[in-house]
């Protein structure tokens, strides 16, 4: 078990750590996923690769997910782009950093169709002071390469103070 002082991004990383190489690991990781954040969880992504600064998820077409136009609704992608750029920034934090939403800004480029992946690609940021805003962005991709989903995510990141 992990401890309860780690930050949601590392225990997240230490379940991926323990079970992406594990018979049904990944699987059950996507489980712990959308308990711990189950809004996120109700797209059903999939995580395909996690590592501080890097991550790689998997939104696999389902019907649910999809508007009026037979295509990916545009929230679904926005909620990718939020979760995969988390994850990359989270996993890398130290435990004594804690983070919170306050801005999401979205491009939709062209129409979502089939599979999608989100991918997004970090620089850690090294916080020293509360209120410290630090964007993240993330790309959403449909099968063919092309870029469908631009997401830029604006964090207030703040270091733990000791109580």
């Amino acid at each position: 078990m992990t401890s309860p002082k780690k930050a949601a991004g590392q225990r997240l990383y230490h379940y991926w750590q323990k079970l992406q190489n594990k018979p049904l690991g990944p699987w059950l990781f996507n489980q712990i996923l959308a308990f711990k954040v189950p809004y996120s969880g109700s797209i059903k992504p999939k995580v395909k690769i996690l590592e501080p600064g890097h991550c790689q998820v998997l939104l696999k077409y389902r019907r649910s997910n999809t508007n009026h136009l037979n295509s990916i609704h545009a929230l679904a992608t926005a909620n990718l782009g939020e979760l995969v750029g988390g994850l990359a920034m989270l996993t890398g934090l130290p435990e004594d950093v804690r983070g919170i939403v306050t801005r999401i800004d979205t491009e939709y480029l062209k129409k979502a169709r089939g599979d999608l992946i989100g991918q997004a690609d970090v620089d850690i940021p090294v916080v020293t002071e509360d209120k410290t805003d630090y964007q993240v962005q993330a790309h959403i991709y449909d099968e063919a390469g092309d870029e469908v989903t631009r997401v830029t995510v604006t964090w207030l990141l703040s270091p733990l103070s000791e109580k």
